[in-house]
């Protein structure tokens, strides 16, 4: 089960990157996180670029409310939505079941 916390601004969602992918999207859940994958290389941020586009479509939200928190050279990352209620998260997370 992937473990969202409240955020002062949002919600606060654990991702599991997965750079060069060939497949581009959600994957669904991996040890507690969303996964995420982009084609983008891990390099100077585009990996990180690519993951917050993902997740501005995944939960239909503006770009400017997506933002990476934590983990910026790290497989495992913090990504805030802002401006997001835990409901909307959840039915969003509920359809990768």
């Amino acid at each position: 089960m992937i473990e969202i916390k409240e955020h002062v601004e949002g919600i606060a969602i654990p991702v599991r990157a997965q750079p060069n992918a060939k497949k581009v999207g959600v994957q669904g859940e991996q040890a507690g996180a969303l996964k995420v994958a982009v084609s983008a290389p891990p390099e100077d941020g585009k990996a990180n670029d690519a993951i917050v586009e993902v997740l501005k479509d995944f939960f239909g939200v503006k770009r400017s409310q997506v933002e990476l928190i934590s983990g910026r050279t790290h497989r495992n990352k913090i990504f805030l939505i802002r401006d997001c209620s835990p409901d909307h998260v959840q039915s969003r997370l509920a359809t990768l079941s």
